[in-house]
């Protein structure tokens, strides 16, 4: 299976590939927010040093308890980073994986602006409600990662349940990749991410981890947000700065069931994780596991 972004390849089975976030906001969930650019711009840096291969960079918070700041403010914020994104792969350490630069947005003005300028890979947390950034991905030759969710960011959807969700995700990536395809990009060029706390419950999240399997039916990549969500918290009892285990839980997990990309704020730790993973049980996600007297084959699912 091949991953088409703008200026690099990625050929899977392969190991898992890993997400480092970097927010330009100083008003982050996870408290690693940093409005200054220099500081985003080093933090990108050590994140690739640490074994990052995509540098997630956002300009918003995602909290819904926080109002939305202004189209031209997140442009202004992503235009000083983008703008300086080449310092980076200049700057990082010899021997590092080149890396792509994802950016995390959604409103189709935003996107625009930005993708015009830089940026290999779209992290959509809209859910594709229109085929305008499938197009703008398109005619700039970026990827686009397609997130599910009922509506727009910005917004609690705490009142959504599902009957089945892997039923729900499967219906709607089909439907969001046939919308994405219509507007002229490749499907090579398509990463599909569950939304993970996203108008989900914590059984819908803890679900979606254990049945990640059944989504490779979709023959697309699957980028799993795993890094201090709020399912650990609830599961855990802790506070996002104190989630960093329950993420490599989830994290590992997820790569004995195929996943492909982790999205995670401790680099390092995903990365030495993702590692031993497949040292132990290799890249292919055709395993087997077995526990509780359950065996379940991951080929059997794809």
């Amino acid at each position: 299976m091949k991953l088409q972004f703008r200026r690099v390849i990625y050929e899977f089975p392969a190991r898992p590939l890993i997400m480092g976030i970097v927010n330009l906001s100083g008003d982050s969930f996870s408290g690693d927010g940093l409005a200054d650019v220099d500081a985003a711009l080093i933090q990108a840096r050590s994140l690739i040093n640490d074994g990052a291969d995509i540098i997630d960079v956002g300009a918003e918070s995602a909290r819904t308890n926080r109002a939305p700041i202004s189209e031209q403010e997140e442009i202004d914020r992503f235009g000083s980073f983008v703008s300086r994104w080449d310092e980076v792969l200049d700057q990082r350490a010899p021997g590092t994986a080149y890396p792509a630069l994802s950016i995390n947005t959604w409103r189709p003005a935003v996107v625009r602006a930005v993708l015009r300028e830089g940026g290999d890979l779209l992290n959509d947390i809209g859910g594709l409600p229109t085929e305008e950034n499938a197009q703008t991905c398109a005619e700039t030759g970026a990827a686009l990662l397609i997130m599910h969710t009922v509506g727009a960011p910005k917004i609690p959807h705490t009142h959504v349940g599902y009957d089945d969700v892997m039923q729900r995700l499967q219906d709607f990536f089909a439907e969001k990749i046939a919308l994405a395809e219509r507007a002229g990009l490749s499907r090579d060029a398509i990463v599909l991410d569950p939304g993970i706390d996203f108008a989900k419950q914590r059984d819908d999240n803890l679900r979606i981890y254990r049945d990640l399997a059944h989504l490779h039916r979709l023959g697309r990549p699957i980028l799993l947000p795993v890094s201090r969500k709020t399912v650990i918290g609830d599961v855990l009892g802790l506070p996002a700065p104190e989630r960093d285990a329950g993420t490599l839980a989830c994290l590992t997990a997820g790569q004995l069931r195929g996943a492909h990309i982790f999205r995670v704020h401790n680099v390092r730790a995903a990365a030495q994780a993702a590692r031993m993973i497949e040292a132990i049980v290799g890249n292919d996600c055709s395993l087997e596991i077995q526990a509780f007297g359950f065996r379940v084959s991951t080929a059997n699912l794809r």
